[in-house]
C-alpha cells in the first residue's frame, strides 16, 4: 500500500516572503491566486529547508513571476510580521502550527519587463497603480507593505538609481 499524498509530501515550513514587484512609476504587479480567485497578491513563498529569506525571495520571483532577481536590485525592506495561518491552508502545515513569519523584499523592473506567471499558482497578473493595489490585495501584511512603498518611494527610488 502506498503512503497517503499528507505522508509523502513534507509540511511547509511557516516562514515565508513577501516580494513587492513594482515599476518607477509604483505601479505594482499583483497575482491573481489559482485557488482562491479574486484573491489578489505580491509574490509569496515559504521557505524549503536551509534556504536564506533572499533565497527564497529569489526562487519564489522566477517560480511565479520567471523575473531573475539577479537582473535587477532585490531589496530587502528589513520588514518582518507574524500573522495567523487561514484556517483553510494550515493543513500544509504540521499540526499545530497556526501563525506564519513573513519577511518582506522589493524589487523594482520595468513594466515592459517579460512576466511568465505560475498557471499552477496564479490564474493571471496585473499591473496596478499603487493606491488601488493597497485596497485590492487581501492579506493585511501585503498592504502594509505597499503602504511601505508608497511613504518611502523617495528614499527607495534612490536607492535603486544609486544600486544600478
Amino acid at each position: 500500500m502506498g503512503a497517503t499524498e499528507a505522508e509523502s509530501t513534507p509540511y511547509k515550513i511557516p516562514r515565508s516572503v513577501l516580494v513587492v514587484v513594482y515599476a518607477e512609476d509604483l505601479s505594482v504587479l499583483l497575482l491573481e491566486r489559482a485557488d482562491r480567485p479574486g484573491y489578489w497578491q505580491s509574490v509569496t513563498g515559504s521557505q524549503e529547508q536551509n534556504e536564506t529569506f533572499r533565497e527564497t525571495a529569489v526562487r519564489e520571483l522566477m517560480e511565479e513571476t520567471g523575473l531573475a532577481a539577479s537582473d535587477y536590485f532585490l531589496e530587502d525592506w528589513g520588514i518582518k510580521n507574524e500573522f495567523e495561518i487561514f484556517k483553510h491552508w494550515r493543513h500544509r502545515y504540521a499540526p499545530g502550527v497556526t501563525h506564519n513569519s513573513e519577511h518582506t523584499f522589493g524589487l523594482m523592473v520595468p513594466r515592459s519587463a517579460a512576466i511568465r506567471i505560475s498557471r499552477r499558482e496564479h490564474i493571471q497578473y496585473q499591473w496596478c497603480d499603487i493606491e488601488k493595489a493597497i485596497d485590492q490585495v487581501f492579506s493585511w501584511t501585503n498592504a502594509k507593505a505597499l503602504r511601505f512603498l508608497y511613504d518611502n518611494k523617495q528614499q527607495i527610488g534612490n536607492l535603486n538609481k544609486a544600486e544600478g
